[in-house]
């Protein structure tokens, strides 16, 4: 059984910025693929319009944010891609200190 959580973010509104931030997602460093897949997410999407960016993940039952959380702070090259990419990223304001992905409320399905 698997699960999707849809998460929001905002990019620094710099096209310079974007489109390098465009360029970095064209070929992930495999370091942070592999981690992306040991944590149990089956498939990532991110979309982008502007300067707002939307993610959409598809996780298996091993999946836990917080399992996920831990990982990456215990692994040096996952830490300094999120460092990198946080020169691109610009928290929303509802984010408290430290958040940067946002995870959104589903409001509506159609087959319900």
């Amino acid at each position: 059984m698997s699960r999707r959580y849809c998460l929001t973010l905002d990019l620094k509104d710099d096209p310079a910025l974007i489109a390098e931030y465009k360029r970095h997602h064209q070929k992930i460093w495999p370091e942070i693929r592999e981690s992306i897949e040991k944590s149990g997410i089956c498939d990532m999407e991110i979309y982008l319009l502007g300067n707002r960016m939307f993610m959409i993940m598809d996780v298996n039952d091993s999946f836990s944010f917080a399992a996920k959380a831990a990982a990456d702070l215990a692994h040096s090259k996952v830490q300094e891609w999120e460092n990198l990419m946080w020169t691109f990223q610009k928290a929303l304001p509802q984010a408290k200190p430290g958040e940067k992905w946002l995870l959104m409320e589903r409001i509506f399905k159609l087959d319900a």
